[in-house]
């Protein structure tokens, strides 16, 4: 019977082309490791199979650790929660926010497709980027987006990679790519202390996206990620 209804959901899914569909299909995608060479990666919400039998309901779902007592190890997710600062919904006014559908329709369908005008950003510190990161992300670490002349071959990389110029003193966007960021989980600001100061020397704010969740929601809901080096 869930079979079934797996089955029938995806059918509705596709008749109806919506991103729904993604969790379900994956997506396959391209990473660039460190050294240059590229990595085919496919992402996927992963499911073991001891995890399709739990039901949905609340003694499953929030009793004991978030998850019911006789819910498999391995359907369970555990994270600190008392970290960072909650971050707004919103971060402002045409930025839009974005969950994990989203990033998947825009990995497939935007990056991949056409990854001179879009970009999937990574905003963490670069430790913390070499750990994990969701497929595909490129690292352009948020305090590496202020122009520092001490190290200015620093912010020369972020203007390459979002694609924009400085002519004299103003800066150059029409060219810019529509970048998406994120970074730890709705508790990390580095994301949108990125996207401010981006806004700060006048990118365009339609040119951005944010996924809010970032990679603890992600984790949580079992997406694939990658670990940049390997």
């Amino acid at each position: 019977m869930r079979r079934i209804l797996v089955l029938s959901l995806l059918s509705s899914m596709l008749l109806a082309e919506s991103p729904m569909v993604l969790q379900l299909t994956g997506v396959k995608t391209t990473h660039q490791r460190d050294n240059g060479t590229l990595k085919e990666v496919f992402i996927e919400r992963i499911v073991p199979a001891a995890c399709m039998p739990v039901g949905i309901n609340p003694d499953d779902v929030f009793s004991g650790n978030y998850a019911g007592n006789n819910v498999p190890p391995a359907c369970q997710k555990s994270f600190v929660t008392t970290v960072g600062k909650i971050q707004p919904m919103s971060m402002g006014e045409g930025i839009v926010t974005v969950g994990e559908l989203e990033v998947l329709d825009f990995i497939k369908n935007k990056a991949n497709a056409n990854p001179n005008a879009y970009i999937l950003v990574d905003a963490r510190k670069r430790d913390w980027y070499e750990q994990m990161t969701i497929p595909s992300s490129v690292n352009i670490p948020f305090d590496e987006i202020e122009y520092d002349e001490a190290i200015p071959e620093d912010f020369e990389r972020v203007k390459k990679l979002l694609g924009f110029e400085k002519k004299g003193d103003t800066y150059d966007f029409s060219h810019a790519k529509t970048a998406l960021f994120f970074c730890n989980g709705p508790w990390c600001a580095q994301s949108s202390m990125a996207m401010g100061k981006l806004i700060k020397i006048g990118y365009p704010k339609e040119k951005l996206l944010w996924y809010r969740g970032g990679l603890q929601d992600w984790l949580a809901l079992g997406l694939s990620v990658i670990q940049p080096q390997k």
